[in-house]
């Protein structure tokens, strides 16, 4: 990645110190495969925002904002464009969120398979949730991704907002699933709160989050990546 580029990954922020620190792990490791420091902000629960992380970056160096969520709801549509705006940076590049995408939808898939999945166990694929029409869609879609990678179908539930709850999914799920294993696929980033949800509501295994698999780096090194070169075909 040229150097000229500052790169900072905006993640949504967590209270679990384990959550924090996966984070900052995971933006060493793409910086890693970059070859160049990966700042990291939070738009929720603690900071640097990314409007502080903007401004302590060189104001005639680009900067390359990639947004660490998985689907495109409100942080990612509202918060994030609000902290460029404030910020005083004149130019900063925000590329896609994580999601919904092939390359995530196969860190899931490996989750699972880690988590000791089988084939012909029902599937939950657990979101944080939203209220915001966009992101819902994004998630019925990487249901439906995934439902096709791994061959079973694959319902929704969420861990925060939205209806079914995980734990009401795997209720329903277990109601009519005649006995049959019951597996919740965690779409998280990262360890936390809710994380902590999925693991309480009742499943018979539950995947960890996507977190520092090498899939979801070389994904996030790819979106800094992309928007590096476009930036430089403007400057040409």
């Amino acid at each position: 990645m040229n150097r000229g580029a500052a790169a900072v990954l905006v993640a949504h922020g967590t209270r679990k110190p384990g959550g924090v620190a996966m984070v900052e792990e995971l933006a060493r490791r793409v910086g890693d495969v970059l070859d160049r420091e990966v700042h990291v902000a939070f738009v929720d629960v603690l900071g640097p925002t990314p409007t502080e992380v903007l401004d302590r970056l060189p104001a005639h160096r680009p900067a390359v904002l990639v947004p660490a969520f998985l689907a495109g709801g409100y942080h990612v549509r509202v918060d994030v464009p609000a902290h460029v705006q404030a910020s005083t940076h004149p130019d900063v590049t925000v590329t896609r969120p994580l999601g919904p995408c092939a390359g995530a939808v196969r860190v899931i898939a490996d989750r699972l398979f880690e988590s000791g999945w089988r084939p012909g166990d029902s599937v939950i694929l657990a979101a944080a949730g939203t209220s915001d029409r966009s992101a819902q869609s994004d998630l019925r879609q990487t249901a439906a991704m995934l439902s096709a990678l791994i061959g079973d179908r694959v319902e929704l539930g969420y861990a925060a907002t939205g209806a079914p709850t995980v734990a009401d999914a795997v209720e329903a799920a277990r109601a009519r699933s005649g006995g049959a294993r019951l597996a919740v696929a965690s779409y998280l980033l990262a360890d936390g709160l809710f994380q902590d949800r999925l693991r309480a509501a009742g499943a018979d295994i539950v995947s960890e989050p996507l977190g520092i698999h090498p899939g979801m780096i070389r994904l996030i090194a790819s979106r800094f990546r992309r928007a590096q070169a476009a930036q430089l075909s403007r400057a040409a």
